[in-house]
C-alpha cells in the first residue's frame, strides 16, 4: 500500500522542482516590480510644506546639462529672517549684548530673543526671535551688515518669502523727549526745531537727535520736558516772532522701556 513506481516519483519530484523553479521566478519578478514601483513615490527627507512641482511627464530630474529641480520642501517650525543693521546700530547692539568677559563673543542666550517680527499687515507677530547669524563684515559698499534671526512658527502663519519688519530694542531711554519727525528741519549740517516760550514767542533751537521711534524723533539735547515745539506752519514762523499757538497733545509712547 502507499507504493509508488520509481518513475511516477522521478515524474513527480521534476514537476515540483518545475513548480518551485517557476515560484522563484515569480518572486523574483514581483521584487523587480515592487522596485519600479518604489520609483513612483518621491519622499521628502524633511518634514514640511511642499511646492508647486516644475517637472512634467517626460523630463529628466536632476540631471546635466538643465537639471530640473522636482521640487522643493521647506521646514517651517522656525522660520529664517534675514535683515540688515547699519554699522551705528551694530555697534549700540554689539556693545549691548556682547560678552566682553568670553573669550569668543556671542549673544547672550538669555538676552538674545529681543527681536520681533512686524508682518506685512501691521499686526505683531505673537513669538519672538533670537538671532542666529550675523556676518563677518561690514558690506563697504552700503555699510550695513546681514544679521539672521530665528523665529518659532508652529501654526505655520509665516511662509518663505514673506516681508516683515523687524524689531528690536536698541536702547533703554526713561522719560525720553519725543517729537514728530516733521517739527524737525536741517540747515548747513545742523538740525533745528522751532518752540514757543510762555510769551507765545518763537525761539530757534538747535537739537542733537538720537533714533527715530515709529514717526518720532528722540531728542538727547536742546528741548526740555514740557516745552511747546511747533511741528505746522514751519514755513511761516522765524525766530523771535509771536504766534498764537494751537496746542495739540500728543499720548505717551512705551515701548518696552524706550
Amino acid at each position: 500500500k502507499n507504493a509508488v513506481s520509481q518513475s511516477d516519483l522521478d515524474a513527480a519530484e521534476a514537476q515540483f522542482q518545475a513548480a518551485q523553479g517557476a515560484l522563484d521566478a515569480a518572486n523574483a519578478n514581483l521584487r523587480a516590480v515592487k522596485i519600479q514601483m518604489g520609483y513612483t513615490k518621491i519622499y521628502s527627507p524633511i518634514t514640511g510644506i511642499i511646492g508647486k512641482t516644475e517637472a512634467k511627464a517626460g523630463d529628466f530630474v536632476g540631471r546635466d546639462p538643465n537639471p530640473i529641480i522636482l521640487n522643493m520642501v521647506s521646514n517651517t517650525d522656525h522660520i529664517l529672517v534675514e535683515f540688515f543693521l547699519s554699522e551705528t546700530q551694530y555697534l549700540q547692539l554689539a556693545r549691548r549684548y556682547l560678552a566682553e568677559t568670553k573669550k569668543e563673543k556671542q549673544l547672550e542666550q538669555e538676552d538674545a530673543r529681543e527681536f520681533e517680527l512686524i508682518l506685512a499687515d501691521g499686526t505683531l507677530y505673537s513669538h519672538k526671535g533670537k538671532a542666529t547669524f550675523i556676518d563677518r563684515m561690514v558690506d563697504p559698499m552700503t555699510g550695513a551688515i546681514l544679521v539672521q534671526a530665528s523665529f518659532p512658527n508652529p501654526d505655520g502663519l509665516i511662509r518663505p518669502g514673506q516681508f516683515a519688519k523687524v524689531k528690536v530694542q536698541i536702547n533703554n531711554v526713561k522719560d525720553g523727549i519725543l517729537i514728530p519727525q516733521r517739527a524737525v528741519t536741517e540747515l548747513q549740517g545742523m538740525n533745528r526745531v522751532f518752540v514757543v516760550d510762555k510769551k507765545d514767542t518763537v525761539q530757534e533751537r538747535k537739537v542733537k537727535l538720537g533714533p527715530k521711534v515709529d514717526n518720532y524723533w528722540l531728542v538727547l539735547e536742546g528741548v526740555k520736558p514740557g516745552e511747546k515745539v511747533i511741528f505746522e506752519g514751519l514755513q511761516k514762523i522765524a525766530d523771535g516772532v509771536v504766534v498764537k499757538p494751537v496746542e495739540k497733545q500728543f499720548q505717551r509712547i512705551k515701548q518696552d522701556g524706550q
